[in-house]
Protein backbone atom coordinates (compact mmCIF):
# COMPACT_ATOMS: atom_id res chain seq x y z
CA UNK A 1 0.00 0.00 0.00
CA UNK A 2 1.12 3.29 -0.97
CA UNK A 3 2.06 5.50 2.11
CA UNK A 4 -0.75 8.94 1.65
CA UNK A 5 1.86 11.87 2.53
CA UNK A 6 1.84 15.31 1.20
CA UNK A 7 2.33 15.34 -2.46
CA UNK A 8 5.33 17.66 -1.38
CA UNK A 9 6.76 14.95 0.58
CA UNK A 10 7.04 12.38 -2.45
CA UNK A 11 10.06 13.22 -3.98
CA UNK A 12 12.25 12.84 -0.48
CA UNK A 13 10.67 10.02 0.61
CA UNK A 14 11.73 7.81 -2.98
CA UNK A 15 15.37 8.70 -2.60
CA UNK A 16 15.70 6.84 0.73
CA UNK A 17 14.83 4.62 3.92
CA UNK A 18 15.40 6.80 6.53
CA UNK A 19 13.98 6.21 10.33
CA UNK A 20 12.02 9.27 9.46
CA UNK A 21 10.58 7.69 6.24
CA UNK A 22 9.19 4.05 8.21
CA UNK A 23 7.95 6.90 11.15
CA UNK A 24 6.07 8.56 8.71
CA UNK A 25 4.44 6.04 6.68
CA UNK A 26 3.47 3.39 9.55
CA UNK A 27 3.28 5.70 12.65
CA UNK A 28 -0.23 5.29 13.99
CA UNK A 29 -0.07 8.67 15.79
CA UNK A 30 0.75 12.14 14.86
CA UNK A 31 4.62 12.77 13.15
CA UNK A 32 5.80 15.78 12.05
CA UNK A 33 9.39 16.76 10.45
CA UNK A 34 9.87 20.46 11.01
CA UNK A 35 12.91 22.57 10.06
CA UNK A 36 14.79 24.69 12.28
CA UNK A 37 12.78 27.64 11.04
CA UNK A 38 9.49 26.18 11.80
CA UNK A 39 8.10 25.16 9.20
CA UNK A 40 6.54 21.58 8.69
CA UNK A 41 8.58 19.80 5.99
CA UNK A 42 6.53 16.29 6.32
CA UNK A 43 3.51 14.98 7.73
CA UNK A 44 2.03 11.43 8.18
CA UNK A 45 -1.84 10.49 7.64
CA UNK A 46 -2.25 10.62 11.34
CA UNK A 47 -1.46 14.04 11.99
CA UNK A 48 -2.81 15.52 8.27
CA UNK A 49 -6.05 13.98 9.52
CA UNK A 50 -6.25 15.56 12.93
CA UNK A 51 -4.30 19.04 12.14
CA UNK A 52 -5.77 19.38 8.39
CA UNK A 53 -5.82 22.52 6.36
CA UNK A 54 -3.72 23.73 9.51
CA UNK A 55 -0.72 22.28 8.12
CA UNK A 56 -1.67 21.45 4.52
CA UNK A 57 0.19 24.28 2.74
CA UNK A 58 4.11 23.95 1.83
CA UNK A 59 4.55 26.47 4.09
CA UNK A 60 2.92 25.33 7.28
CA UNK A 61 4.40 26.53 10.79
CA UNK A 62 4.60 24.53 13.61
CA UNK A 63 3.41 27.81 14.99
CA UNK A 64 0.15 27.08 13.48
CA UNK A 65 -0.93 24.29 15.54
CA UNK A 66 1.29 25.34 18.63
CA UNK A 67 -1.21 25.49 21.83
CA UNK A 68 -1.03 28.66 23.61
CA UNK A 69 -1.14 26.68 26.88
CA UNK A 70 2.83 25.67 26.61
CA UNK A 71 5.78 27.60 28.14
CA UNK A 72 6.55 29.96 25.08
CA UNK A 73 6.59 29.85 21.37
CA UNK A 74 7.19 27.20 19.06
CA UNK A 75 10.02 28.83 17.31
CA UNK A 76 11.68 28.95 21.03
CA UNK A 77 11.21 25.51 21.65
CA UNK A 78 13.12 24.51 18.87
CA UNK A 79 15.53 27.07 19.88
CA UNK A 80 16.30 25.36 23.26
CA UNK A 81 15.78 21.85 22.09
CA UNK A 82 19.02 22.64 19.52
CA UNK A 83 20.88 24.25 22.35
CA UNK A 84 19.84 21.36 24.75
CA UNK A 85 18.45 18.16 23.64
CA UNK A 86 15.92 15.86 24.95
CA UNK A 87 14.48 12.93 24.13
CA UNK A 88 11.01 13.84 24.94
CA UNK A 89 8.20 16.68 26.05
CA UNK A 90 4.70 16.97 27.38
CA UNK A 91 3.44 19.50 24.60
CA UNK A 92 0.02 20.57 23.86
CA UNK A 93 -1.26 21.17 20.28
CA UNK A 94 -4.48 22.73 18.37
CA UNK A 95 -6.72 20.16 15.98
CA UNK A 96 -8.16 22.41 12.77
CA UNK A 97 -11.41 21.47 14.97
CA UNK A 98 -9.93 23.98 17.53
CA UNK A 99 -9.46 21.41 20.18
CA UNK A 100 -6.43 21.07 22.43
CA UNK A 101 -4.82 18.10 23.43
CA UNK A 102 -1.98 16.82 25.20
CA UNK A 103 0.66 14.93 23.71
CA UNK A 104 3.81 13.31 24.83
CA UNK A 105 6.38 14.31 22.03
CA UNK A 106 9.43 12.44 21.35
CA UNK A 107 12.04 14.56 19.77
CA UNK A 108 15.12 13.39 17.59
CA UNK A 109 17.12 14.71 14.78
CA UNK A 110 16.87 13.03 11.62
CA UNK A 111 17.57 12.94 7.54
CA UNK A 112 14.84 15.34 5.97
CA UNK A 113 13.98 17.42 2.94
CA UNK A 114 16.22 20.20 4.85
CA UNK A 115 18.88 21.27 6.98
CA UNK A 116 18.47 20.65 10.36
CA UNK A 117 15.53 18.71 10.89
CA UNK A 118 13.74 17.23 13.43
CA UNK A 119 11.15 14.51 13.87
CA UNK A 120 8.34 15.39 16.26
CA UNK A 121 6.27 12.00 17.20
CA UNK A 122 2.98 13.19 18.87
CA UNK A 123 1.76 9.99 21.57
CA UNK A 124 -1.45 11.23 22.88
CA UNK A 125 -2.01 11.52 26.59
CA UNK A 126 -4.75 10.50 28.55
CA UNK A 127 -6.69 13.92 29.27
CA UNK A 128 -9.65 14.92 31.25
CA UNK A 129 -13.17 14.67 29.70
CA UNK A 130 -13.30 17.31 27.24
CA UNK A 131 -15.48 20.79 27.63
CA UNK A 132 -19.10 20.68 26.61
CA UNK A 133 -18.50 17.16 25.31
CA UNK A 134 -15.91 17.70 22.78
CA UNK A 135 -14.15 14.24 22.36
CA UNK A 136 -10.58 15.57 22.16
CA UNK A 137 -7.49 14.79 19.60
CA UNK A 138 -6.14 11.93 21.92
CA UNK A 139 -9.17 10.46 22.59
CA UNK A 140 -9.90 10.38 18.19
CA UNK A 141 -6.34 9.48 17.78
CA UNK A 142 -6.86 6.05 19.96
CA UNK A 143 -10.15 5.30 17.31
CA UNK A 144 -8.33 6.00 14.43
CA UNK A 145 -5.70 3.13 15.62
CA UNK A 146 -8.27 0.46 16.37
CA UNK A 147 -10.11 1.15 13.21
CA UNK A 148 -7.00 0.18 11.17
CA UNK A 149 -6.81 -2.72 12.63
CA UNK A 150 -10.27 -3.82 12.07
CA UNK A 151 -9.99 -2.79 8.80
CA UNK A 152 -6.83 -5.46 8.29
CA UNK A 153 -9.05 -8.04 10.40
CA UNK A 154 -11.81 -8.22 8.17
CA UNK A 155 -10.99 -8.41 4.37
CA UNK A 156 -10.00 -12.60 4.79
CA UNK A 157 -12.36 -12.98 7.00
CA UNK A 158 -14.94 -11.50 4.53
CA UNK A 159 -13.57 -13.69 1.28
CA UNK A 160 -14.00 -17.15 3.37
CA UNK A 161 -17.44 -16.02 4.25
CA UNK A 162 -18.38 -15.03 1.20
CA UNK A 163 -17.97 -18.49 -0.09
CA UNK A 164 -20.06 -20.24 2.48
CA UNK A 165 -22.98 -17.90 2.41
CA UNK A 166 -23.28 -18.22 -1.39
CA UNK A 167 -22.56 -22.46 -1.85
CA UNK A 168 -25.53 -21.89 1.17
CA UNK A 169 -28.06 -19.98 -0.26
CA UNK A 170 -27.88 -21.31 -3.92
CA UNK A 171 -28.34 -24.95 -2.04
CA UNK A 172 -30.88 -23.72 0.00
CA UNK A 173 -32.95 -22.25 -3.24
CA UNK A 174 -32.63 -25.76 -5.11
CA UNK A 175 -33.76 -28.00 -2.04
CA UNK A 176 -37.00 -29.24 -1.54
CA UNK A 177 -38.95 -27.71 1.03
CA UNK A 178 -39.41 -31.13 3.21
CA UNK A 179 -35.72 -31.99 2.85
CA UNK A 180 -34.80 -33.37 6.01
CA UNK A 181 -31.27 -31.32 6.02
CA UNK A 182 -33.00 -28.00 5.12
CA UNK A 183 -33.24 -27.09 8.57
CA UNK A 184 -29.67 -27.27 9.55
CA UNK A 185 -28.54 -25.68 6.32
CA UNK A 186 -30.81 -22.86 7.03
CA UNK A 187 -29.00 -22.31 10.61
CA UNK A 188 -25.59 -22.49 8.65
CA UNK A 189 -27.11 -19.60 6.41
CA UNK A 190 -28.28 -17.61 9.69
CA UNK A 191 -24.74 -17.94 10.98
CA UNK A 192 -22.64 -16.85 8.31
CA UNK A 193 -24.96 -14.03 7.82
CA UNK A 194 -24.67 -13.17 11.32
CA UNK A 195 -20.81 -13.20 10.74
CA UNK A 196 -20.70 -11.43 7.78
CA UNK A 197 -22.67 -8.73 9.36
CA UNK A 198 -19.54 -8.49 11.92
CA UNK A 199 -17.51 -8.58 9.77
CA UNK A 200 -18.97 -5.66 7.69
CA UNK A 201 -19.28 -3.81 11.19
CA UNK A 202 -15.43 -4.07 11.41
CA UNK A 203 -14.80 -2.83 8.03
CA UNK A 204 -17.21 -0.01 8.63
CA UNK A 205 -15.98 0.69 11.82
CA UNK A 206 -12.48 1.26 9.67
CA UNK A 207 -12.14 4.57 9.37
CA UNK A 208 -10.22 6.10 6.49
CA UNK A 209 -10.24 9.64 5.86
CA UNK A 210 -9.27 9.14 1.83
CA UNK A 211 -11.56 6.03 1.61
CA UNK A 212 -15.80 5.93 1.21
CA UNK A 213 -17.92 3.20 -0.32
CA UNK A 214 -19.54 4.17 -3.76
CA UNK A 215 -22.74 6.12 -3.33
CA UNK A 216 -25.60 6.66 -4.64
CA UNK A 217 -27.68 10.03 -4.83
CA UNK A 218 -31.18 9.81 -3.15
CA UNK A 219 -33.47 10.95 -0.93
CA UNK A 220 -33.07 10.25 2.67
CA UNK A 221 -36.52 11.27 4.18
CA UNK A 222 -37.24 7.81 2.42
CA UNK A 223 -34.82 6.06 4.26
CA UNK A 224 -35.35 7.76 7.69
CA UNK A 225 -39.22 6.34 6.85
CA UNK A 226 -38.45 2.61 6.39
CA UNK A 227 -36.08 2.46 9.26
CA UNK A 228 -38.73 4.21 11.66
CA UNK A 229 -41.14 1.93 10.34
CA UNK A 230 -38.87 -1.43 11.26
CA UNK A 231 -39.56 -0.17 14.89
CA UNK A 232 -43.17 0.75 14.59
CA UNK A 233 -43.94 -2.71 13.17
CA UNK A 234 -42.13 -4.41 16.11
CA UNK A 235 -43.33 -2.58 19.00
CA UNK A 236 -43.31 -4.04 22.00
CA UNK A 237 -46.04 -3.79 25.03
CA UNK A 238 -44.64 0.07 25.73
CA UNK A 239 -44.81 1.44 22.31
CA UNK A 240 -42.96 4.67 22.07
CA UNK A 241 -44.85 8.09 19.95
CA UNK A 242 -42.97 9.13 16.72
CA UNK A 243 -42.88 12.65 15.84
CA UNK A 244 -41.55 13.81 12.71
CA UNK A 245 -40.74 16.78 11.25
CA UNK A 246 -38.93 16.02 7.52
CA UNK A 247 -38.40 18.33 5.17
CA UNK A 248 -40.61 18.30 2.20
CA UNK A 249 -37.72 19.76 0.04
CA UNK A 250 -34.39 17.62 0.93
CA UNK A 251 -31.48 18.05 -0.67
CA UNK A 252 -29.95 15.25 -2.10
CA UNK A 253 -27.15 13.04 -0.89
CA UNK A 254 -24.64 10.48 -1.94
CA UNK A 255 -25.17 7.61 0.40
CA UNK A 256 -24.64 3.50 0.46
CA UNK A 257 -28.29 3.00 1.10
CA UNK A 258 -27.53 -0.79 3.49
CA UNK A 259 -24.64 1.43 5.57
CA UNK A 260 -26.57 4.03 6.23
CA UNK A 261 -29.62 2.47 6.91
CA UNK A 262 -27.96 0.26 9.55
CA UNK A 263 -26.43 3.49 11.25
CA UNK A 264 -29.63 5.01 11.46
CA UNK A 265 -31.44 1.96 12.72
CA UNK A 266 -28.66 1.77 15.29
CA UNK A 267 -29.41 5.57 16.41
CA UNK A 268 -33.39 4.74 16.58
CA UNK A 269 -32.50 1.24 18.30
CA UNK A 270 -30.77 3.48 21.13
CA UNK A 271 -33.34 6.19 21.24
CA UNK A 272 -36.08 3.13 21.82
CA UNK A 273 -34.32 1.58 24.32
CA UNK A 274 -34.22 4.93 26.28
CA UNK A 275 -37.60 5.82 26.15
CA UNK A 276 -39.41 2.61 27.70
CA UNK A 277 -42.28 4.23 29.90
CA UNK A 278 -44.25 7.39 27.63
CA UNK A 279 -41.28 7.67 25.14
CA UNK A 280 -41.30 10.26 22.92
CA UNK A 281 -38.81 10.22 19.94
CA UNK A 282 -38.57 12.82 17.49
CA UNK A 283 -36.99 12.45 13.91
CA UNK A 284 -35.78 15.40 12.01
CA UNK A 285 -34.52 16.09 8.70
CA UNK A 286 -33.59 19.48 7.62
CA UNK A 287 -31.51 21.17 5.13
CA UNK A 288 -27.90 23.21 5.64
CA UNK A 289 -26.51 25.93 3.84
CA UNK A 290 -23.11 27.23 5.96
CA UNK A 291 -21.51 29.96 4.38
CA UNK A 292 -18.25 29.94 7.23
CA UNK A 293 -17.12 26.55 9.47
CA UNK A 294 -18.88 25.74 12.13
CA UNK A 295 -18.46 23.34 14.73
CA UNK A 296 -21.34 21.05 16.47
CA UNK A 297 -19.63 19.55 19.47
CA UNK A 298 -16.89 17.56 18.18
CA UNK A 299 -18.01 18.02 14.21
CA UNK A 300 -16.31 20.66 12.20
CA UNK A 301 -18.66 21.46 9.57
CA UNK A 302 -16.72 23.43 6.93
CA UNK A 303 -18.79 25.82 4.53
CA UNK A 304 -21.28 24.37 1.97
CA UNK A 305 -24.65 22.03 1.77
CA UNK A 306 -25.48 19.63 4.53
CA UNK A 307 -28.31 17.46 5.25
CA UNK A 308 -29.25 16.88 8.84
CA UNK A 309 -30.59 13.99 10.66
CA UNK A 310 -31.36 14.27 14.22
CA UNK A 311 -33.23 11.90 16.61
CA UNK A 312 -34.34 13.03 20.12
CA UNK A 313 -35.72 11.26 23.14
CA UNK A 314 -36.51 11.55 26.49
CA UNK A 315 -34.58 8.85 28.00
CA UNK A 316 -32.54 9.38 30.67
CA UNK A 317 -29.70 11.03 29.16
CA UNK A 318 -25.90 10.21 29.44
CA UNK A 319 -24.31 11.01 32.29
CA UNK A 320 -21.34 13.98 31.43
CA UNK A 321 -18.16 11.73 32.58
CA UNK A 322 -19.73 8.92 30.07
CA UNK A 323 -20.00 11.16 26.85
CA UNK A 324 -17.19 11.41 26.32
CA UNK A 325 -16.37 7.66 25.72
CA UNK A 326 -19.72 6.47 23.81
CA UNK A 327 -17.98 6.98 20.15
CA UNK A 328 -14.95 4.06 21.66
CA UNK A 329 -15.42 0.64 20.30
CA UNK A 330 -17.33 -2.18 22.48
CA UNK A 331 -18.08 0.90 24.94
CA UNK A 332 -21.78 0.47 26.45
CA UNK A 333 -23.92 1.79 29.55
CA UNK A 334 -25.82 -1.32 28.86
CA UNK A 335 -26.08 -4.53 30.40
CA UNK A 336 -26.20 -7.80 29.35
CA UNK A 337 -25.03 -10.45 26.43
CA UNK A 338 -27.21 -8.72 24.06
CA UNK A 339 -25.37 -5.69 24.02
CA UNK A 340 -22.01 -6.18 23.29
CA UNK A 341 -20.90 -4.19 20.15
CA UNK A 342 -19.76 -1.45 18.42
CA UNK A 343 -22.54 0.77 19.29
CA UNK A 344 -21.57 4.85 18.09
CA UNK A 345 -18.76 3.73 17.50
CA UNK A 346 -20.08 1.42 14.52
CA UNK A 347 -22.39 4.89 13.42
CA UNK A 348 -19.12 7.04 13.61
CA UNK A 349 -17.11 4.71 10.66
CA UNK A 350 -20.12 4.80 8.52
CA UNK A 351 -21.05 8.07 8.63
CA UNK A 352 -17.32 9.60 8.64
CA UNK A 353 -16.94 6.81 5.51
CA UNK A 354 -19.33 9.14 3.71
CA UNK A 355 -17.72 12.33 4.45
CA UNK A 356 -19.75 13.31 7.09
CA UNK A 357 -20.07 13.47 11.12
CA UNK A 358 -21.58 12.60 14.21
CA UNK A 359 -23.10 15.22 17.33
CA UNK A 360 -24.41 13.70 20.21
CA UNK A 361 -25.86 15.93 23.58
CA UNK A 362 -27.03 14.83 26.67
CA UNK A 363 -27.83 15.91 29.72
CA UNK A 364 -29.07 12.91 32.60
CA UNK A 365 -33.12 12.94 32.86
CA UNK A 366 -32.97 15.36 29.57
CA UNK A 367 -32.93 12.37 26.89
CA UNK A 368 -29.92 12.96 24.66
CA UNK A 369 -29.53 14.36 20.98
CA UNK A 370 -27.94 12.57 18.07
CA UNK A 371 -27.08 14.54 14.99
CA UNK A 372 -25.89 13.12 11.77
CA UNK A 373 -24.58 15.75 8.87
CA UNK A 374 -23.85 14.48 5.61
CA UNK A 375 -22.46 16.38 3.14
CA UNK A 376 -25.22 17.09 0.40
CA UNK A 377 -25.96 18.30 -3.23
CA UNK A 378 -27.86 21.72 -3.51
CA UNK A 379 -31.07 20.15 -5.80
CA UNK A 380 -33.52 18.89 -4.38
CA UNK A 381 -33.20 14.42 -3.92
CA UNK A 382 -35.52 11.85 -5.70
CA UNK A 383 -35.74 7.97 -5.19
CA UNK A 384 -33.86 5.77 -7.67
CA UNK A 385 -35.40 2.14 -6.38
CA UNK A 386 -33.98 -1.41 -8.51
CA UNK A 387 -36.49 -3.69 -9.11
CA UNK A 388 -35.90 -7.39 -8.53
CA UNK A 389 -37.75 -8.14 -11.46
CA UNK A 390 -36.41 -11.98 -13.34
CA UNK A 391 -33.09 -12.98 -11.70
CA UNK A 392 -32.02 -15.08 -14.84
CA UNK A 393 -29.68 -14.31 -17.47
CA UNK A 394 -28.12 -14.80 -20.58
CA UNK A 395 -25.43 -12.60 -20.77
CA UNK A 396 -21.34 -13.37 -20.39
CA UNK A 397 -19.75 -12.20 -17.32
CA UNK A 398 -16.20 -12.59 -16.15
CA UNK A 399 -15.06 -12.89 -12.85
CA UNK A 400 -11.21 -11.91 -11.68
CA UNK A 401 -10.54 -12.94 -7.98
CA UNK A 402 -7.40 -14.65 -6.68
CA UNK A 403 -9.38 -16.85 -4.30
CA UNK A 404 -10.12 -19.52 -6.02
CA UNK A 405 -13.44 -20.56 -4.23
CA UNK A 406 -14.85 -17.20 -4.67
CA UNK A 407 -14.30 -17.91 -8.36
CA UNK A 408 -16.20 -20.97 -7.85
CA UNK A 409 -18.91 -20.10 -6.14
CA UNK A 410 -19.66 -17.05 -8.86
CA UNK A 411 -19.27 -19.40 -11.45
CA UNK A 412 -21.64 -21.89 -10.08
CA UNK A 413 -24.31 -19.25 -9.19
CA UNK A 414 -24.57 -17.19 -11.95
CA UNK A 415 -24.05 -20.24 -14.42
CA UNK A 416 -26.80 -21.85 -12.84
CA UNK A 417 -29.07 -18.83 -13.61
CA UNK A 418 -28.47 -18.64 -16.89
CA UNK A 419 -25.72 -16.62 -17.35
CA UNK A 420 -22.47 -18.01 -19.45
CA UNK A 421 -19.19 -17.47 -17.21
CA UNK A 422 -15.80 -16.56 -17.37
CA UNK A 423 -13.03 -16.80 -14.50
CA UNK A 424 -9.76 -15.40 -14.32
CA UNK A 425 -7.33 -15.41 -11.18
CA UNK A 426 -5.11 -12.30 -12.04
CA UNK A 427 -5.93 -9.49 -13.17
CA UNK A 428 -3.76 -10.12 -16.45
CA UNK A 429 -5.16 -12.85 -17.35
CA UNK A 430 -8.74 -10.88 -17.38
CA UNK A 431 -7.00 -8.80 -19.74
CA UNK A 432 -6.31 -11.35 -22.03
CA UNK A 433 -9.66 -13.18 -21.37
CA UNK A 434 -11.35 -9.90 -22.68
CA UNK A 435 -8.87 -9.46 -25.34
CA UNK A 436 -9.82 -13.13 -26.94
CA UNK A 437 -13.84 -12.45 -26.12
CA UNK A 438 -14.27 -9.24 -26.79
CA UNK A 439 -17.31 -8.15 -27.69
CA UNK A 440 -18.64 -11.07 -26.12
CA UNK A 441 -17.80 -10.22 -22.25
CA UNK A 442 -20.83 -8.01 -21.36
CA UNK A 443 -19.88 -7.35 -17.28
CA UNK A 444 -16.96 -7.50 -15.27
CA UNK A 445 -16.77 -8.66 -11.87
CA UNK A 446 -13.73 -8.16 -9.84
CA UNK A 447 -12.05 -8.31 -6.45
CA UNK A 448 -10.20 -4.89 -5.73
CA UNK A 449 -7.44 -6.24 -3.63
CA UNK A 450 -5.49 -8.87 -5.40
CA UNK A 451 -1.96 -9.40 -6.00
CA UNK A 452 0.48 -8.26 -8.84
CA UNK A 453 -2.65 -6.19 -10.61
CA UNK A 454 -4.81 -4.96 -8.13
CA UNK A 455 -8.88 -4.57 -8.75
CA UNK A 456 -8.50 -0.67 -9.34
CA UNK A 457 -5.37 -1.01 -11.48
CA UNK A 458 -7.52 -3.75 -13.58
CA UNK A 459 -10.47 -0.84 -13.94
CA UNK A 460 -8.35 1.93 -14.77
CA UNK A 461 -6.90 -0.48 -17.24
CA UNK A 462 -10.36 -2.04 -18.61
CA UNK A 463 -11.68 2.02 -18.93
CA UNK A 464 -8.62 2.58 -21.07
CA UNK A 465 -9.04 -0.24 -23.38
CA UNK A 466 -12.73 -1.09 -23.54
CA UNK A 467 -14.00 2.42 -22.61
CA UNK A 468 -17.92 0.24 -22.72
CA UNK A 469 -17.67 -2.49 -20.23
CA UNK A 470 -19.95 -2.79 -17.43
CA UNK A 471 -17.93 -2.99 -14.28
CA UNK A 472 -18.60 -4.04 -10.54
CA UNK A 473 -16.11 -4.70 -7.68
CA UNK A 474 -16.51 -6.21 -4.92
CA UNK A 475 -14.45 -6.38 -1.41
CA UNK A 476 -14.15 -6.44 2.00
CA UNK A 477 -12.44 -2.75 1.74
CA UNK A 478 -14.33 0.01 0.92
CA UNK A 479 -14.00 1.93 -2.63
CA UNK A 480 -11.73 4.93 -2.49
CA UNK A 481 -13.79 8.01 -3.69
CA UNK A 482 -12.40 9.39 -6.93
CA UNK A 483 -12.26 5.97 -8.43
CA UNK A 484 -16.26 5.46 -7.56
CA UNK A 485 -18.13 6.65 -10.59
CA UNK A 486 -17.87 4.24 -13.17
CA UNK A 487 -17.85 1.16 -11.23
CA UNK A 488 -20.97 -0.31 -9.23
CA UNK A 489 -19.67 -1.91 -6.07
CA UNK A 490 -20.95 -5.05 -4.20
CA UNK A 491 -19.53 -5.36 -0.68
CA UNK A 492 -18.40 -8.66 0.79
CA UNK A 493 -19.91 -11.27 2.21
CA UNK A 494 -22.85 -11.14 -0.33
CA UNK A 495 -25.87 -13.93 -0.73
CA UNK A 496 -26.93 -15.36 -4.20
CA UNK A 497 -29.95 -12.90 -4.44
CA UNK A 498 -27.50 -9.69 -3.85
CA UNK A 499 -25.44 -10.91 -6.35
CA UNK A 500 -27.90 -11.52 -8.81
CA UNK A 501 -29.74 -8.56 -8.00
CA UNK A 502 -26.19 -6.30 -8.50
CA UNK A 503 -25.79 -8.08 -11.61
CA UNK A 504 -29.12 -7.18 -12.86
CA UNK A 505 -28.70 -4.15 -12.13
CA UNK A 506 -25.45 -3.59 -13.77
CA UNK A 507 -26.48 -4.92 -17.16
CA UNK A 508 -29.57 -2.56 -16.89
CA UNK A 509 -27.87 0.64 -16.92
CA UNK A 510 -26.23 1.99 -19.90
CA UNK A 511 -22.67 1.70 -19.90
CA UNK A 512 -20.23 4.73 -19.33
CA UNK A 513 -20.23 5.54 -23.57
CA UNK A 514 -24.11 5.20 -23.30
CA UNK A 515 -24.58 2.08 -25.46
CA UNK A 516 -26.10 -0.12 -22.62
CA UNK A 517 -27.88 -3.07 -24.07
Amino acid sequence: MEPNLPKSSAPELATGRSNSDFALEYAAWPTLVVDDTGIIRLANPAAQRLFGSLIDSPSSQLSAIWAPENTGTAQEFLRDWQRSPATSAALQFRSEAGVVGAFLTSVCICAGPAPKCVLLQLLPLPTAAAPNGLVDPCHKQKLDCALQLARTVALDFNNALTSILGHTSLVLSRMEPTHPWRASLLEVEKSAAKAGEIANDLGTFSRQEKEARVQASGNLNSLVQRSVEFFQQNAGPDPVSWKFQLERKLFAVKFDEAKMQQALIKILENAVQASRDNGRINVQTRNLELTQSTQDRNVQLAAGAYVCIEVSDNGGGIEPEVLPRIFEPFFTTKRGPDHRGLGLAWVYGIVTNHGGGVAVSSQPGAGTSVRVYLPAEKRIASDHLVSTGDLQGHETILIVDDEDLLLTMGQTILASYGYRVLTANTGQKALEMLERNDPSVDLVITDLVMPSMSGRELVDRIRELWPGMRIICTSGYVWPAGQQSEAAYLPKPFTTQELLLKVKSALKTQSPTGDGS
